[in-house]
């Protein structure tokens, strides 16, 4: 109609105050998004922002029943990233690999873990001395040899990186045997591990790597269950050589506790013979008692670094002495064999 006026249509909000409104609302709902969120959806997300969303998860459950939430990071939490950020590192290629075939991530990741259960709950091994080792540049341990199968040289390499401040790398010198087996040798170098020889040897101290040795070899690994803890001849003083050549130090290191882990009371040398072997071990429960007789009897263990044995004083010829190799070799054997008695006549029990 003409005399009518018409209604005028006032909005409820400008447009300035609409879009106030909806950036609040937009920063309301980010905050109550997860870590994983915020990223873009294309992207695979970090291990810090996993470990965040395990732990906003936490925080949540601790809100709800009442309890205060922890400031420190669960083990879940810590799980999952380091989970997450090995995953990312070997599928990237973020990781180095020396000339020997070592794979210090791999080591630290995977077979250090595993050998650490076997180092602190079932031998529950206890180490003294440790002080002995440097804290860099090279040395040569030595080291008794016993047990069959050489869980010595594992543990070994545990307790160097778990209790020296420095949480060095041991690399072991190993038999070749251990080299030519499909799967185990492929981990072995993996792990930091050489053949046993002069010039693998004299190699890794050149780089100032910290090495070890067992001198008895097979001698001292697959010697009966009567003979333990006698140690056996320290071959020709190879380890010598390689130490005098490279000026670094040696240290005697005694293990008390691997010659029970398969007490052997005898040898089938001829299924050892048909399997390339160099000993096929009988021991109370193998091969008798099947798989059950190939896990190790849970002895005690102790292992003991000993003060070193200096070579700065000797000139590079002296390592084609014989007399001075000899005579070295002589003060190491005797030196760890009078420290066995010692861990022997000092320790509680077999397994206690």
């Amino acid at each position: 109609m003409a005399g009518e006026s018409k209604a005028k249509v006032i909005p409820l909000h400008s447009n300035s105050t609409r879009a106030a409104a909806q950036r609040r609302a937009s920063k309301r709902d980010a905050t109550l998004r997860h870590p994983s969120l915020l990223t873009d959806p294309g992207t695979r997300a970090s291990a810090e922002q996993i470990a965040a969303v395990v732990r906003e998860i936490d925080q949540h459950r601790f809100a709800a029943s009442g309890a205060p939430a922890a400031d420190e990071p669960n083990e879940l939490a810590q799980r999952i990233g380091a989970a997450s950020d090995f995953i990312r590192k070997r599928m990237t290629g973020d990781y180095r690999v020396d000339e020997f075939g070592f794979d210090p991530h791999l080591n630290n990741a995977v077979f250090l873990p595993l050998l650490r259960t076997l180092f602190n709950s079932w031998f529950r091994v206890e180490v003294s001395g440790i002080e002995n080792l440097p804290d860099d540049g090279a040395a040569l341990v030595v080291a008794n040899h016993a047990g069959v199968l050489p869980f010595d040289g594992l543990m070994t390499s545990v307790a160097v990186h778990d209790k020296h401040p420095k949480h060095r790398d041991l690399r072991l010198l190993a038999a070749d045997l251990v080299f030519d087996l499909p799967v185990v040798g492929q981990a072995a170098r993996k792990a930091g591990h050489t053949m046993a020889c002069t010039a693998d040897a004299h190699r890794l101290l050149e780089a100032g790597e910290l090495t070890a040795v067992f001198p008895e070899g097979y001698k001292g690994l697959g010697k009966p269950f009567k003979d333990r803890y006698k140690l056996q001849r320290f071959g020709r003083g190879g380890f010598v050589s390689a130490a005098l050549r490279s000026g670094a130090p040696i240290v005697p290191c005694s293990i008390v506790g691997s010659e029970e882990i398969y007490p052997k009371i005898g040898d089938v040398k001829l299924l050892a013979r048909l399997l390339g072997l160099p000993y096929f071990p009988l021991t109370p429960l193998f091969p008798l008692a099947g798989p059950i007789g190939l896990l190790p009897l849970p002895s005690k263990w102790y292992i003991q670094f000993g003060e070193p044995i200096s070579t700065a004083d000797y000139d590079e010829s002296a390592a084609d002495d014989p007399m001075i190799t000899f005579e070295l070799t002589d003060q190491v054997r005797a030196t760890i064999q009078q420290t066995l008695y010692q861990l022997l006549a000092n320790r509680r029990g077999t397994f206690l």
